[in-house]
C-alpha cells in the first residue's frame, strides 16, 4: 500500500496480486478444440446452434461478426463457412439466438434466428434454414429511450413460454439505467412477417461496466444475464411471474468481464451453466439446478465473448453434444461436450 499526500488529502493506491494487471490467464490445463472454424472478416462475438430435424450431422452453427460491415456466418460441423446461409451487410451484429417452431401463419411453422443490429438500433429475425427475413428489414428496440447510447442493442435471447407457447425476445443494450435494463418483446405473426410488442422492462444493473450475455432456460423458466463485473443475475422468464430478482450469484469466481452464458440441459432438469471468465481465459461451470459453482476449465480460447451448447449427439466428432466458444482470432472453437464435463 502506497500513500500519496496531495493538498492535505490522502490517496490510497492498492495493488492486489489478483487484479487484472497482475493476471496472466488461466493456469488450468488446456483443452484443445475438435474443430476450429474458418476465419471471419472482422471480429467474432456470439454463436447459436441449429439442430437439423432429421439429420443432426447437417446442423448449423451461426456466429456473429461485429463490425459496420458485419455478418452472421453459418458454419457446418467441420467449421467451413456455408455461404448461402450466411447473412451479410449487417451493421454491427452483436448477439444471436435461435428457437424452434414459430407459427408464422395458420398452416406454417418455422425455426427462427434473432440477432441484434446495434448501429440500426434494432433486432433482426430470419427463418432457419431458409434464411428468409421475417422482420420487414428490422424491429426497433428501446424506442422510448431519449439517449441514443441507451438504444444500442447488444444481448438477445429467445423465450418460448411453456404456458401458452408465446415467443419472446429479451434484449439488452450497451448502456442503460440501474433498473429496467432489459426489455422483453412478444413476437406476433402478421401477414407472413413478425411484429413485436413490448410486454415488460426489468433487470438490475450494478453500473460497473455493461450487460451483454443473456441466456434463457425455457424448461426451468429462468433468464440469466451477465452483469459483467458484478454477478450473474437470475429472473423469471415468464412475464406474469413478476420482475423481482431471484438471485445475483457467482461474481467471486470471475476475474473480470463475465461474458457468454451457455445452458447445458441434461435429463431430469440437471445440467450446467457454462460461463466465460473472459479476462482469465477460462470457463466456469455452475450447477443448473442449484447454481452452485462446480469447476473451471481452460478451453484454450482467447478473450471469449459468446458461447453456446447443445446436449444431443450430432456426428462422430460430437458424440455427446457440441460446445461452441468464440475465439478472438476471428473464429470459433468447437468441442465435443464430454471434454468439458470429464
Amino acid at each position: 500500500m502506497v500513500f500519496y499526500k496531495i493538498k492535505n488529502s490522502i490517496v490510497f493506491t492498492i495493488c492486489v496480486l489478483v487484479t487484472l494487471s497482475c493476471s496472466k490467464g488461466s493456469q488450468l490445463p488446456q483443452i484443445k478444440p475438435d474443430v476450429i472454424t474458418e476465419k471471419t472478416v472482422n471480429d467474432t462475438d456470439d454463436p447459436a446452434i441449429w439442430i437439423h430435424p432429421t439429420d443432426p450431422s447437417k446442423s448449423i452453427v451461426f456466429g456473429t461478426d461485429k463490425k459496420t460491415n458485419g455478418a452472421v456466418y453459418a458454419f457446418n460441423l467441420e467449421g467451413k463457412i456455408i455461404e448461402d446461409k450466411t447473412i451479410r451487410n449487417i451493421k454491427r451484429p452483436n448477439n444471436v439466438d435461435l428457437e424452434y417452431g414459430f407459427k408464422i401463419n395458420d398452416s406454417t411453422t418455422t425455426d427462427i434466428l434473432v440477432f441484434t443490429e446495434r448501429e440500426k438500433q434494432q433486432i433482426r429475425i430470419f427463418s432457419v434454414p431458409e434464411m428468409k427475413p421475417l422482420d420487414n428489414g428490422g424491429l426497433p428496440v428501446f424506442k422510448d429511450e431519449k439517449k441514443i447510447e441507451n438504444r444500442l442493442p447488444m444481448g438477445v435471447a429467445f423465450y418460448k413460454s411453456p404456458i401458452d407457447s408465446s415467443f419472446y425476445a429479451i434484449v439488452g443494450r450497451k448502456r442503460g439505467p440501474k433498473e429496467k435494463y432489459l426489455y422483453q418483446y412478444k413476437l406476433i405473426a402478421k401477414n407472413g412477417t413478425i411484429k413485436t410488442e413490448l410486454v415488460r422492462k426489468f433487470g438490475n444493473f450494478s453500473g460497473k461496466k455493461e450487460i451483454e450475455a443473456i441466456a434463457v432456460d425455457g424448461e426451468m423458466g429462468f433468464v440469466y444475464y451477465a452483469d459483467e463485473r458484478h454477478c450473474i443475475r437470475k429472473y423469471y422468464a415468464e412475464p406474469t411471474k413478476g420482475n423481482t430478482e431471484i438471485s445475483c450469484f457467482g461474481g467471486d469466481y470471475f476475474l473480470a468481464d463475465i461474458e457468454g452464458i451457455a445452458i447445458a440441459k441434461m435429463p431430469d432438469k440437471t445440467g450446467y451453466l457454462i460461463i466465460s471468465d473472459q479476462k482469465k481465459g477460462q470457463f466456469n461451470l455452475f450447477d443448473r439446478t442449484t447454481n452452485a459453482f462446480v469447476k473451471a476449465v481452460n478451453l484454450s480460447t482467447l478473450e471469449t465473448d459468446g458461447c453456446e451448447v447443445v446436449t444431443v449427439p450430432l456426428n462422430d466428432t460430437f458424440k455427446s453434444g457440441l460446445f461452441v466458444a468464440m475465439n478472438s482470432e476471428k473464429n470459433f472453437y468447437f468441442y465435443d461436450l464430454d471434454k468439458l464435463l470429464k
